[in-house]
């Protein structure tokens, strides 16, 4: 969980390590980590990245390597490498799916890199999203996982709480993911050019904007988030929001806006207006289809939430960022 210390705010994203995982994309990220957080501390920024390595051990799962060594807590962000070889199998991943289940239910959030969508398929945690894997293995994960809607084109897919990337190099576009999340656009900005990697035609691709908050520790109100994420564009009823919290109505509204920052009216409108952002963008659907599917039975209140927070009509965002459009 998010920790502050001497005036510093760190967020641990920690890496998980099994049998046969590619090192690159573990190496990779914690270099790239490193760098941030020293452009982080040039800009006089108070937000840090904790960089943790996570093995399986006899005594169960424990830190490996920490760039914050002695602090406690768990991880706010957990990353699965892919791996150079078939895709994993529910015996192979069975040992740490459960640890996976167990950190997400209690605010993680969790990604995966390339094969490593194999070991998120078996967790279930993926049941009813929508997720990307290497291309090579999309057929075997659509086979594997029917209730996952696969999209081996998109190099990341962005589902609030759940963030897959593609390829084995993918790992360079989830690590400034993250780091846009957690030290914000100046930093990931300069990481980028210290890489030598385009951001901008890679954030162009993300399905969502919107990051919830999941690390306030609030179990009642991540129950509510967790199942909004699935059910977002069904019609919301905050009477049966709260008792899905086991909580009075009064009490649900007041504890859901300081867990997450928003009521839940409008957390409702930004996973709604995120995964319209996503339609428009990588399908052909008209605008009136979108706002439906996405939950707005009139399509002119559809176009005047969306105008609002994004700062564009849908028309112009599609204009502007449509891939289906391109191609």
């Amino acid at each position: 969980m998010t920790k502050t210390t001497d005036a510093l705010r760190h967020t641990e994203i920690g890496l998980l390590l099994y049998p046969g995982c590619a090192m690159a994309s573990v190496h990779g990220l914690t270099d790239a980590f490193q760098v941030a957080n020293d452009y982080a501390r040039q800009h006089g920024g108070v937000d840090r990245i904790r960089t943790s390595h996570w093995k399986l051990g006899e005594t169960g799962f424990a830190r490996s390597h920490d760039s914050d060594p002695g602090a406690a807590g768990q991880p706010d962000y957990i990353v699965i490498p892919g791996r150079l070889a078939d895709p994993l199998t529910a015996d192979e991943t069975a040992d740490f799916t459960g640890w996976l289940r167990e950190r997400h239910g209690t605010g993680a959030t969790i990604a995966s890199i390339c094969g490593g969508a194999f070991m998120l398929g078996h967790s279930g945690l993926l049941s009813g999203r929508r997720a990307t894997t290497h291309w090579l293995y999309a057929d075997a994960f659509a086979t594997a996982f029917p209730d996952v809607e696969v999209t081996a084109g998109d190099m990341i897919v962005e589902d609030g709480d759940i963030i897959t990337a593609g390829g084995m190099l993918a790992w360079t576009d989830l690590g400034l993911r993250l780091i846009h999340r957690v030290l914000g656009p100046t930093v990931v900005g300069d990481t980028a050019k210290f890489l030598l990697v385009d951001p901008a035609g890679r954030e162009q691709r993300h399905y969502s904007t919107f990051a919830p908050r999941l690390s306030h520790g609030d179990d009642a109100v991540l129950r509510v988030q967790h199942w909004l994420q699935s059910h977002g564009s069904e019609e919301i009823n905050i009477g049966a929001l709260a008792e899905r919290a086991g909580l009075e109505t009064r009490t649900f509204l007041r504890r859901f806006q300081k867990a997450t920052g928003l009521r839940p009216t409008e957390y409702v409108q930004a996973l709604r207006i995120g995964l319209a952002r996503e339609r428009l963008e990588f399908s052909r659907d008209t605008v009136e289809r979108i706002a439906w599917n996405v939950g707005y039975k009139d399509p002119s209140a559809f176009r005047r939430v969306f105008q609002k927070m994004t700062g564009l009509s849908a028309s112009a965002y599609r204009e502007r960022f449509s891939a289906a459009v391109r191609t």
